[in-house]
């Protein structure tokens, strides 16, 4: 690879960093073209771009960015998931993939500056999506106001059901 293409590489993956809300370190060590591109299919689909990118290269990429507190796990072969939307989705499709071949080893994660081991991308995981964390936070936000409006018809019900037997025992007397 020539230095002017080396350049642009290291000016695109710096751009794709800055913008990221978080990525992902894994080793593709042993995985075939059909295996690595069937994880990217996956990746697309969460808006996730998966790049096999040289260690040296990477570390020059991350300089300035979240992604430089991960440069002590840039060893080995290594590749980068790097999320822009929800960070959850990408490691679910990393951790699922990689149950399916053992060969895809994840090592580590970075989400707005926090730094994940391999256990912690796991434990990310095994939380519910963004879109069912949102359907969950609207309906906690549906049910109040209509508890609210139960509440206030009792309040009338209640009242209407004293002055009806007030009315009654007026009759009755």
């Amino acid at each position: 690879m020539k230095k002017e293409d080396k350049v642009q590489l290291v000016n695109d993956l710096h751009s794709k960093l800055e913008k990221a809300n978080g990525n992902f370190l894994v080793d593709y060590q042993g995985l075939n073209v059909e295996a690595i591109n069937e994880l990217r299919k996956g990746l697309r689909k969460t808006n996730t771009d998966f790049q096999v990118v040289k260690n040296r290269l990477l570390k020059l990429a991350s300089r300035d960015t979240d992604t430089n507190l991960i440069v002590d796990f840039m060893r080995g072969p290594s590749a980068i998931a790097i999320t822009y939307d929800d960070v959850v989705s990408p490691a679910k499709v990393l951790v699922d993939f990689a149950k399916e071949n053992e060969k895809l080893d994840i090592k580590c994660g970075q989400i707005s500056g926090n730094v994940l081991n391999s256990e912690d991308v796991k434990h990310l995981a095994s939380l519910p999506g963004r879109e069912q964390l949102l359907a969950q936070v609207l309906s906690a936000m549906q049910a109040v106001p209509g508890s609210f409006v139960r509440v206030l018809n009792a309040v009338i019900v209640n009242f209407l059901n004293v002055l009806k037997a007030i009315e009654e025992q007026k009759d009755n007397s």
